[in-house]
């Protein structure tokens, strides 16, 4: 079974049962789809040339958890904004870094984007730890930068680059 897989109608219960078990997880990170309207809505937008979309999936194939590369800008730019969530009962057992790894990897070589920024709210531990041992570094702080769930929300930029991947995929022990 691949890690990654491309996100599709065909697994809309399954993403929506997903989403449902982990709300909790996701609160007050993230709100995926939770409806059928919304996910079919959100697969539509993936099929923009400014968004790329992956589910990171278990050795059994089961939906672990969800990536997307968004307002993707090429030109002299060459970057696009990143954003995940897991699904329970897969958190933290490794999925979304080996995921998040593959992505950058695909991303940098086969769609050549030169910088991904991830933004993450202060107190989300978990997504700050997951991008910094990848080796995003982190940029910056806005205050109220995105609305979340209702709410302008407070955070952190972090930021990697196709060379900073590089280097440290030549790194021994990385």
């Amino acid at each position: 079974m691949n890690l990654l897989e491309q996100p599709s109608l065909k697994r809309r219960e399954e993403f929506l049962a997903a989403v449902k078990r982990s709300r909790k997880l996701h609160s007050p990170w993230a709100y995926p789809p939770m409806t059928r309207e919304a996910f079919d809505a959100a697969i539509h937008r993936l099929k923009q040339t400014s968004r790329l979309g992956y589910w990171v999936c278990t050795e059994q194939g089961e939906l672990a958890g969800a990536i997307t590369i968004g307002e993707i800008v090429r030109g002299n730019f060459c970057s696009g904004y990143v954003g995940y969530y897991a699904f329970v009962p897969h958190n933290g057992h490794g999925y979304m870094k080996r995921g998040l790894s593959a992505v950058l990897s695909d991303v940098f070589s086969r769609h050549k984007l030169h910088r991904l920024e991830a933004n993450i709210q202060p107190g989300n531990i978990a997504s700050r730890e997951l991008v910094r041992h990848l080796g995003f570094r982190l940029e910056g702080f806005s205050p109220r930068y995105l609305k979340i769930g209702g709410r302008w929300r407070d955070h952190e930029r972090w930021a990697i680059t196709a060379e900073e991947w590089r280097k440290q995929k030549q790194e021994p022990g990385r």
